[in-house]
């Protein structure tokens, strides 16, 4: 009889979560609420309403624990969701390793990573009030091409300003937006006042995630017709991702077991929320006591090295002021390849949930990153992301742990998205183009130096 080296766990599309977890109802104290640039005070619905759309900002301040998903967005999920929750055995025998280790496959998506969990829930939003345009930023580009797709299904147009980095490393992510129609500009860009303002003093700029953002989000305000669509960092953005942990809750107890340590990733904190939150919401109801450790890249470690204050979540300071852990709104990180985890700041819920004691975060340089993700793709036959890359270095790190220890341990870790089209990265790896960057400490002391005297 053959043995199955690569177990996978499966629901049927009927088991689609059919609401969305908030972990706001449950935490022990609410997240500080944004605040408006200018009064300094808490925003009203009114100040957003001019790039967003008014359901999305009523799920952006809702402390309600469970979001019913409209039935047409489930619809479009069941094309690849539920996702497989995969038991790495062909890992754990390469390492040798007591260890269980399953990670949650989110590269199933038609667009290669979670990020269209909460793309084609805010398309469909936005089309309902009455919206035909959006606009947004990328970073690796996995949320741009998310967002085209789905604006595709929706039959809306798509803008995306692309981080000028990941724009020139990454023509194929960049192609895959344009084939779904969306139009892509290498941000900054002379499109834009924030995008000029930024050219002007530094005409050779790489572009950062907060520059990309100043850019969109200023097409939205100025043009009626425009809502502005945002990847990651925000709450509603974190609440659509929750069907990732709602399945995972499920097919782990198919699989008879239960996580002692849960890893995700993290630039702006979506694919982390999307599997940790309802598992905090277990944790916080006494239900397990998994550890959860949240990885970002050393160059730019926000959670680890940041203060958690309040900021400004683009560059030209544009945004309301949000308290999360930040490097300072003007802080352009060093060009790694990890796109995705490029950002200053970090979402305000996982800044929060870090702060109540209820996850810890860690850093891993990128080369670590890389080497673990060849390792990973030699084992499993998967190529990861560079961005998912740090999680599974923690997760191999955790199980090498397990075997130091001769104890048993079982690791669940999101694998947030393929690395298909971010296979110049792995070519510069393997040719040894790729360095290690210590974070820039003098840079990130002057970015925080600017930051705004509010909360």
């Amino acid at each position: 009889m053959l043995r199955m080296e690569t177990v996978q766990y499966q629901l049927p599309a009927s088991r689609i979560p059919t609401t969305w977890y908030n972990i706001v109802a449950d935490l022990p104290s609410p997240p500080a609420p944004p605040l408006h640039p200018g009064t300094l005070k808490p925003l009203g619905p009114e100040d957003l309403a001019p790039i967003f759309p008014m359901s999305l900002i009523a799920q952006e301040v809702s402390a309600e624990r469970e979001i019913e998903i409209p039935g047409e967005v489930r619809q479009i999920y069941a094309q690849w969701r539920p996702s497989p929750l995969v038991r790495a055995r062909r890992l754990e025998k390469a390492l040798d390793t007591p260890a269980r280790i399953y990670y949650k496959y989110e590269g199933v998506s038609p667009a290669g990573s979670h990020k269209l969990n909460t793309a084609v829930a805010q398309a469909w939003y936005n089309k309902q009030e009455g919206v035909t345009h959006l606009s947004t930023e990328t970073g690796a580009g996995q949320w741009g091409s998310a967002l085209a797709m789905a604006c595709a299904f929706l039959g809306m147009e798509c803008r995306v300003f692309m981080v000028r980095v990941s724009y020139d490393q990454k023509p194929y992510r960049r192609a895959l937006m344009e084939a779904f129609g969306a139009s892509v500009t290498a941000s900054p860009s002379n499109q834009t006042d924030s995008g000029r303002a930024i050219l002007a003093e530094h005409p050779d700029s790489n572009g950062s995630l907060g520059i990309a953002i100043s850019e969109a989000v200023e097409v939205a305000a100025k043009d009626p017709k425009t809502k502005y669509a945002l990847g990651s960092v925000l709450n509603h953005v974190l609440l659509h991702q929750t069907v990732i942990g709602q399945e995972a809750i499920e097919q782990m107890a198919l699989a008879g077991d239960e996580p002692d340590v849960i890893i995700g990733c993290t630039g702006g904190g979506s694919n982390f929320a999307g599997l940790v939150m309802p598992y905090l919401g277990r944790k916080l109801r006494h239900q397990c006591n998994a550890r959860v450790i949240a990885v970002e890249p050393a160059a730019c470690p926000s959670l680890t090295k940041g203060r958690f204050a309040y900021d400004f979540g683009d560059t030209a300071h544009l945004t309301p002021l949000v308290k999360m852990h930040t490097l300072g709104s003007t802080f352009v990180p060093p060009g790694i390849h990890a796109g995705g985890l490029r950002y200053h700041g970090m979402a305000p819920l996982v800044s929060h949930v870090l702060d109540l004691g209820l996850a810890e975060a860690t850093t891993v340089q990128q080369l670590d990153a890389f080497s673990a993700g060849i390792q990973f793709a030699r084992a499993e036959g998967i190529v990861p992301a560079p961005e998912a890359n740090h999680a599974v270095a923690v997760a191999i790190q955790q199980a090498l742990e397990a075997k130091a220890a001769g104890k048993a341990r079982t690791i669940l870790f999101n694998l947030s998205g393929h690395g298909h089209f971010d296979m110049q990265s792995y070519i510069d790896y393997q040719a040894g183009k790729l360095e290690n960057y210590n974070y820039p400490a003098e840079e990130i002391a002057m970015a925080l130096a600017g930051l705004p005297a509010a909360g």
